[in-house]
């Protein structure tokens, strides 16, 4: 039995640290079931510091959320404007095509016309 299912698009956001809880808490508003956020260290060449001498490594939120076709864009959109991504130094935010998916394929029978 194949419990995978397709229409399905992967929102990927990588933030400054402290700022993934607002960017997620829009999305939901915009349609998102949910996603998956977890920390991580960029190195950005325009991000390096020092304090006391030692090096400062930049702190990254990065957050996914898969999410149906139909809701892509309404739920990219408000994540470019919670995290002003368009704003240089905010953050990176794009979309990856997803060819399969496993374990949501429920929200495909709940589709709303």
């Amino acid at each position: 039995m194949n419990n995978t299912c397709s229409g399905f698009k992967l929102i990927y956001v990588i933030v400054e640290a402290g700022r993934g809880s607002h960017i997620m808490e829009s999305a939901r508003k915009a349609g998102a079931e949910g996603g998956t956020l977890y920390y991580a260290r960029g190195t950005s060449i325009h991000e390096h510091g020092k304090f006391f001498g030692m090096p400062i490594e930049p702190e990254k939120e990065v957050i996914m959320i898969v999410i149906k076709d139909s809701l892509v864009d309404q739920v990219f959109d408000a994540v470019v404007q919670e995290g002003e991504i368009d704003t240089p130094g905010k953050g990176i935010a794009f979309i990856l095509d997803l060819n399969r998916v496993a374990g949501i394929c429920h929200l495909n029978d709940h589709e709303i016309q």
